[in-house]
């Protein structure tokens, strides 16, 4: 076919032919597809063989380790497992079922119920006269009662409540709060409030729900010997400057600390 191939070279030719290189000639015998498994999926598109990494039911490919019930067998369920398809099939008690069995399944009913002059089906839930706290439920025959549950409250005690006609308590909803508290010494400041809590660049509001929310402010102006200000967030770099522990003004001179003979100016820019 035009291409030259190496002594003892194999390939697959189309139409899953194998072909091998012997001696300078060229000889082609069908694949050989030994199939480990009962159910397997057909030949990929292009490959040759088909696959177990999945199953082929009733012209139903299936994944690997699917669980499914066949359309026509009642309330069978098979699984596919390595190719191959395994069903169990339920085993349906004569006579009245000790416990619930779909109609489709089997021919048995579930045993009724009779309780205080009533007949209920098997599963059914209800609730004792005047007693609605009370769940009673029909199963195969007996009646059993149960308390409904109630939910564990994250509330302390003085702030639940039992309603009309309610079988479990409840959390009031909290009183809405009059301001923020900020430190353990009951300092409350009220709702809309705005102060520093020490660092004149942060400012902090007390929000609607009782929350503190606080906000640094950033400088951006910036000189290498600004004045700095008492309770002023950012240095002042057009007021004068700040040389060895001493304030100038602008335009002033002064005779440096380190050199007496060197004389010094403060300008803003």
């Amino acid at each position: 076919r035009g291409a030259a191939r190496e002594p003892g070279a194999r390939w697959t030719e189309p139409g899953c032919r194998s072909c091998t290189c012997q001696g300078g000639r060229v000889l082609c015998e069908a694949v050989s597809c030994p199939v480990a498994c009962s159910h397997p999926l057909p030949a990929p598109a292009g490959g040759c063989c088909p696959s177990c990494e999945g199953c082929l039911h009733e012209g139903v490919a299936r994944a690997e380790g699917d669980v499914f019930s066949p359309s026509d067998w009642n309330c069978t369920v098979c699984v596919c497992l390595a190719g191959n398809v395994s069903c169990i099939s339920p085993e349906c008690p004569p006579g009245s079922c000790p416990s619930a069995s779909p109609a489709d399944c089997c021919s048995c009913q579930p045993a009724k119920c009779s309780f205080r002059g009533r007949t209920y089906a098997h599963g059914a839930r209800f609730s004792l006269d005047g007693d609605d706290c009370t769940i009673c439920v029909c199963r195969g025959g007996e009646v059993e009662c149960s308390f409904a549950p109630c939910p564990v409250l994250d509330c302390p005690q003085h702030q639940r409540h039992l309603g009309p006609g309610q079988c479990c308590f409840t959390c009031r909803d909290p009183p809405a709060p009059a301001g923020c508290f900020v430190d353990d010494n009951g300092v409350e400041f009220p709702i809309g409030q705005i102060w520093s809590p020490g660092d004149p660049c942060e400012l902090c509001i007390c929000q609607a729900d009782g929350s503190v929310s606080c906000k640094r402010t950033d400088c951006v102006e910036t000189c290498p010997y600004p004045i700095r200000i008492p309770g002023q967030c950012c240095p002042d770099c057009s007021a004068g400057c700040t040389y060895m522990g001493r304030i100038f003004y602008n335009n002033e001179t002064f005779p440096s600390v380190l050199d007496p003979c060197l004389s010094c100016i403060c300008l803003v820019r």
